[in-house]
């Protein structure tokens, strides 16, 4: 077979894109490990538990926006529309938006956490008999295909709920939110919440809640690796550290190692010393003018803003082109 005709590699499957994804992160000289595999079935229950910490404000902030300007974002969505949510968790702020659309042909929840997935989907069905709920589990950073619909589609508009944009880098993120656009295409919009620059002491707490629940979602991603990748992780000898990176503008997620270890992964050998850390995650914080300037390098104009009084968070809606 020669190199014209010769045929793509097949794509890895999900626990083989774990594994390279762990043994890549883990071999990097400053060991790291991609956020999105947090989200197990474990790890999105611990997760929901996060957003009623007292700590943090995010969830039940963006919900009081959601809840006090829904019917301005569901006109803004406008009538007989897709919406397509990124990482829809638990789907809990969709259904005031949902409620608000005018005649919504379906709604499509994405989310990494199959069998969460189904479940938040099932529930918006029974909720909502008249939309047609279509969850499609995959990683949203790559491509995936949409369903069909029986009825008429006059627009695509992404809901990104949360502060999930704020786990990519600047360009990362607006390569995420350039793809965003081409899926909607022209004519198409985005609802989207991001998490907004603010004093640090507020920042820290809200990741490092006093009854240790981040800690403990944080601390499962190894316990994944133990049950999903074989691996031999004692999870007793990393704790949680989250702290606020000024000069980044980002909240980081670490695990540290309590003392010199090696850890065992599918044959390979992963040396710890006491102090080294794994990054985990990034949570980028922006300010309004800020966030402006990214969604338009990627495609998009600004329509609506929304934000709490106190100016923690904010939500906004972006037309494409």
């Amino acid at each position: 077979m020669t190199a014209a005709t010769a045929r793509p590699p097949r794509p890895l499957t999900p626990s083989a894109e774990f594994l390279a994804d762990a043994l890549a992160g883990l071999r990097s000289p400053r060991k790291e490990l991609p956020c999105k595999y947090f989200y197990d079935a474990a790890g999105s229950r611990l997760f929901d538990q996060i957003c009623d910490t007292p700590e943090y404000y995010p969830t039940r902030t963006e919900l009081a926006i959601v809840r006090a300007h829904a019917g301005e974002m569901g006109a803004l969505v406008g009538p007989n529309a897709v919406v397509i949510e990124y990482g829809s968790g638990s789907s809990v702020k969709t259904r005031y938006l949902l409620r608000h659309v005018p005649r919504p042909t379906a709604y499509v929840p994405v989310d990494i956490s199959a069998e969460h997935l189904y479940h938040a989907a099932a529930d918006l069905a029974r909720r909502f008999p008249e939309v047609e709920v279509k969850p499609v589990a995959a990683d949203f950073t790559k491509p995936f295909e949409l369903p069909s619909f029986a009825s008429e589609v006059a627009r695509r508009v992404v809901y990104f709920p949360g502060s999930t944009i704020g786990n990519f880098a600047p360009a990362a993120a607006a390569a995420l939110l350039r793809g965003i656009a081409g899926l909607c295409g022209r004519g198409g919009g985005l609802l989207i919440g991001f998490d907004r620059k603010k004093d640090p002491t507020v920042l820290e707490a809200a990741y490092n809640d006093a009854a240790g629940v981040t800690a403990a979602f944080n601390l499962n991603l190894l316990a994944r690796m133990n049950r999903e990748l074989g691996a031999d992780f004692d999870v007793s000898a990393f704790r949680h550290r989250a702290c606020y990176n000024s000069f980044a503008g980002r909240v980081e997620m670490h695990l540290v190692s309590l003392r010199d270890q090696t850890v065992r992964l599918a044959g390979n050998v992963i040396s710890f010393a006491a102090g080294e850390t794994i990054h985990t995650e990034n949570s980028h914080k922006y300010a309004p003018d800020e966030f402006a300037a990214l969604a338009a390098r990627a495609g998009f104009r600004p329509v609506t803003a929304w934000a709490d009084p106190a100016g923690y968070f904010g939500v906004q809606f972006f037309a494409v082109g």
